[in-house]
């Protein structure tokens, strides 16, 4: 990763804060874009943007982080929340893209990086508004990875299941909400931030220059094993 320039949408906590940290470990130069005025510029996502002050002229990779937990009945669900969770997760990743592409392209290797979630492979009760818009996440990566292959651009998603971060505070609450957690997944625990973040890194290195169009799913086996 040495010199390369990669961008983090929402890299001021959680998994974005730890991809950072490994980034800046392994020589990469790294910009991070929040709602927040920290990091290398302030970003609104659910504002109408196509640009993106200070970005360099090429860039060689893009982790998109931004994401929701809303999980309500589906009778509960006002659509504004459906709404919501897509301007968030699908909409938001879009006008990063499109605001990215071209320096994306003088890369002619770069590797972007999208989150979907378990929820989308495995069906769950709650889970209607942010499967449905991560689902669209998923459509958008193969179709990028498709669309974009002849520029050398590699666009992968990753599938977690629940992780500990502050989005998921609420649900790893107490050791008695993180000891049921570990019991729905085959492999006993819940997940760690560390989990993920490695994975987004394999994904945006050179070890993984033949993987396109794929959804990498970092769930404790959740989505396949019973």
């Amino acid at each position: 990763m040495e010199n390369k320039n990669i961008v983090i949408i929402g890299g001021n906590s959680g998994i974005g804060e730890k991809v950072k940290t490994l980034l800046e470990n392994a020589g990469a130069n790294v910009l991070t874009f929040s709602k927040s005025k920290s990091g290398s510029g302030q970003l609104d996502i659910s504002s109408d943007f196509k640009d993106m002050d200070g970005l360099p002229e090429e860039v060689n990779g893009l982790v998109y982080c931004p994401g929701t937990i809303h999980l309500k009945p589906f009778h509960r669900i006002d659509i504004s929340d459906f709404r919501k969770d897509l301007e968030i997760n699908y909409l938001g990743a879009i006008k990063v893209l499109q605001a990215l592409q071209k320096p994306l392209k003088k890369s002619g290797n770069a590797s972007v990086v999208l989150f979907s979630t378990v929820a989308v492979q495995t069906g769950m009760g709650f889970h209607s508004s942010i499967a449905g818009a991560k689902g669209a996440v998923e459509g958008l990566s193969r179709s990028l990875a498709a669309e974009w292959a002849n520029a050398g651009i590699r666009v992968n998603s990753i599938a977690p299941s629940l992780t500990d971060t502050p989005l998921a505070e609420a649900l790893l609450s107490s050791p008695e909400k993180k000891e049921a957690a570990g019991k729905r997944h085959p492999l006993g625990r819940h997940g760690e931030v560390s989990d993920i973040a490695e994975a987004v890194m394999y994904l945006l290195s050179d070890k993984s220059s033949w993987i396109t169009g794929q959804v990498l799913k970092i769930d404790g086996g959740l989505s396949a094993v019973r």
